[in-house]
């Protein structure tokens, strides 16, 4: 790769982690061409993003981005997106079906570097879609046990008359 091409690189690996909310670092050593496929397949359809970056150029492009430094070593996989909640549950997702060759590593949420705890907790938490579901089932609920109540009334009526 040559001089200019690393620097186009991290330049445009620094604008993605400047707009990221959440960066997650995993390790893949071990992996089948096949089975990266299936990570940036669903990646893919979260509007996520993944790459394989070297890891002197990917040190790099989070200085820029004004993130804390993270230690990279060995083969790493970046996966970032705009919210805190995809990558999370996409590398969880990840680390769970390939167990043997993958491994989240480390993670920075907001620009800080998170605790596998808390990389771990927002895996489980309900995505922005699943929440404004949940409400609208909540505010359907009411509605619905009315007209049931209603329904319940008149036919009972029906079976008096």
């Amino acid at each position: 790769m040559t001089r200019t091409r690393k620097e186009e690189l991290v330049a445009e690996m620094t604008e993605a982690f400047k707009d990221a909310a959440a960066i997650i670092v995993c390790d893949y050593k071990g992996m089948t061409v096949e089975n990266l496929e299936i990570v940036r397949n669903l990646a893919k359809e979260e509007d996520t993003n993944v790459k394989v970056i070297k890891n002197r150029l990917a040190a790099i492009a989070l200085q820029n981005a004004g993130c804390e430094a993270v230690d990279f070593k060995d083969t790493n996989l970046v996966i970032w997106g705009d919210t805190q909640v995809l990558p999370c549950k996409i590398a969880d997702k990840a680390a769970t079906q390939f167990a043997d060759n993958f491994k989240i590593k480390t993670g920075l949420i907001a620009g800080e570097v998170a605790s596998m705890e808390t990389i771990n907790a927002m895996a489980k938490l309900p995505t922005r879609d699943e929440l404004i579901g949940m409400l609208l089932n909540v505010w359907n609920a009411p509605v619905q046990n009315f007209t049931i109540g209603l329904k319940a009334l008149a036919d009972k009526k029906e079976s008096e008359a």
